[in-house]
């Protein structure tokens, strides 16, 4: 009957819901145990490196567990909810049913513990086991000597038969899992510890991470050291005056976000260029627009106008749209334009990109923009909306700031970034008039994008601004 139980328990294991992201934190349970869930039901929502993401239960049943609370990082491919797909009330009666006998008691509880599955072994078969290897042995004293060799001594020896020495050794061989959670099984499959032969000090007699560095030391005595070594490092967390200071965890969208650019600024040589342009007409246009039939409730500013401008300078100079492939020594060109829009979310800066946006036509690159930036202020976007951008633009513009020298996305050739537009004295058919002026910054890599190209891109797009019938006349 406990192993029917148990067959019926599925367990839900994060995903790779971010296409190779190695982890996620659980910001909210939808669930609760005893809750009954359906196939599809969404349970959690989760956080990778760049987005929220809300994570659907492939069962029906009852939840058994929730293996970690609100706020835990969990590597992928960790369990982190329990299922009953037989409906939830087994469990409770299996061991009931199964604990008449006083002996059996013992053995019962481990089961109890194995369903939470945070890396356990399967505990059942090794106390099973035990009397087959020594039936000489009171079960009182293969107990005892199962527990001895989970805290790392050796077995005792019978003092009788030299016949059941060897056996009592043997007995390691089926205890073929030690306990140990997640990480730590993968921190010693990194180190190469078999954690057959690592002494565990955790309760229960479970496998720490300490346990698997002091036995990748090299010698006994050298173990001692790295454990008060790595002590320290969590001393210094009170030493702050919490009244004055305020300590944030790096994780998530800000996390990522500082590795990209990190590796980005350092990668990509840079190479930044401005220009200052009345766009006073392109601003009367986004006035006209907004009146027009056939843009009625789409959203309509001069972001939309100057995203246009971006691509139709982008088809004149099709050689700045390309990435550099590192590995082959290739600069790849690219026939298509997956124009990024850089957003500040609660979450944290994210870039999505509107895929083949040099295909669309004006009202289609509105609803994509609008899309875009209502989907990235919910939080909801989607790892695949961030992923294979080609080229940039950020509005710092927004914020009152004149202009920037913006840091590539990675694997992108450009980034443009623009200024806010404001009233200004401005040389207008030989006289001095206040007009609509910005500052348009061109960030490239220097790599694939040399100065005259660089150039020409930024000098279209602001000669677009300035007359926006070029729109027509060069698209």
């Amino acid at each position: 009957m406990t192993t029917m139980t148990e067959a019926s328990v599925r367990e839900f294991k994060m995903p790779d819901v971010g296409e190779g992201l190695t982890e996620a934190e659980i910001l909210k349970w939808y669930v609760q145990p005893g809750d009954q869930v359906t196939d599809g039901q969404v349970v959690c929502e989760v956080e990778t490196a760049k987005a929220a993401v809300e994570l659907p239960i492939p069962y029906d049943g009852v939840v058994r567990a929730l293996h970690f609370p609100e706020g835990t990082t969990v590597d992928v491919g960790t369990s982190i909810i329990a299922v009953d797909v037989s409906g939830g009330a087994a469990p409770a009666e299996a061991p009931a049913s199964e604990a008449a006998p006083a002996a059996a008691e013992p053995e019962k509880k481990p089961e109890g513990r194995q369903p939470v599955l945070v890396g356990y072994g399967v505990a059942a078969s090794s106390t099973k086991r035990r009397p087959r290897k020594g039936p000489q042995i009171p079960v009182q004293e293969a107990s005892t000597a199962i527990q001895t060799e989970l805290n790392g001594h050796g077995p005792a020896a019978p003092p009788t038969p030299a016949a059941s020495a060897p056996a009592t050794p043997a007995a390691p061989a089926a205890t073929e899992r030690p306990l140990a959670k997640p990480p730590v099984r993968k921190l010693a499959k990194d180190l190469g510890v078999d954690l057959a032969t690592v002494t565990p000090t955790g309760p229960d007699g479970i496998i720490t991470r300490e346990d698997v560095h002091a036995a990748a030391a090299p010698a006994p005595e050298v173990v001692a050291a790295p454990a008060p070594a790595q002590k320290p490092a969590p001393a210094p967390v009170p030493t702050y005056d919490t009244a004055r200071e305020t300590r944030v965890p790096v994780k998530g969208v800000r996390k990522a976000t500082a590795a990209a650019m990190v590796g980005s600024a350092f990668t990509a040589p840079h190479v930044t260029e401005f220009v200052t342009v009345d766009v006073t007409r392109t601003m009367k246009l986004v006035e006209e627009l907004k009146q027009d039939k056939d843009m009625q409730g789409l959203r309509v500013n001069p972001l939309l106008l100057i995203a246009k401008a971006l691509l139709v300078a982008i088809k004149r100079n099709p050689e700045v749209n390309a990435s550099w492939d590192e590995a082959n020594q290739e600069i790849v060109l690219k026939h298509y334009v997956n124009l990024g829009i850089a957003a500040a979310t609660p979450r944290g800066l994210i870039v999505p990109n509107i895929k083949d946006a040099h295909t669309k036509t004006l009202p289609q690159l509105a609803d994509s923009l609008g899309e875009l930036v209502a989907t990235a202020r919910e939080g909801k976007t989607s790892p695949a909306a961030m992923q294979g951008g080609t080229v940039t633009i950020t509005n710092v513009g927004v914020f009152g700031v004149d202009t920037g020298t913006p840091i590539l996305n990675p694997g992108e050739s450009a980034i443009l970034a623009v200024g806010a537009i404001k009233l200004q004295p401005w040389v207008h058919k030989g006289k001095v008039k206040p007009r609509q002026v910005t500052t348009l910054a061109l960030s490239f890599d220097h790599r694939l994008v040399d100065g005259e190209l660089g150039s020409k891109v930024l000098a279209d797009v602001a000669a677009i601004l300035e007359q926006p019938k070029r729109l027509i006349t060069w698209a």
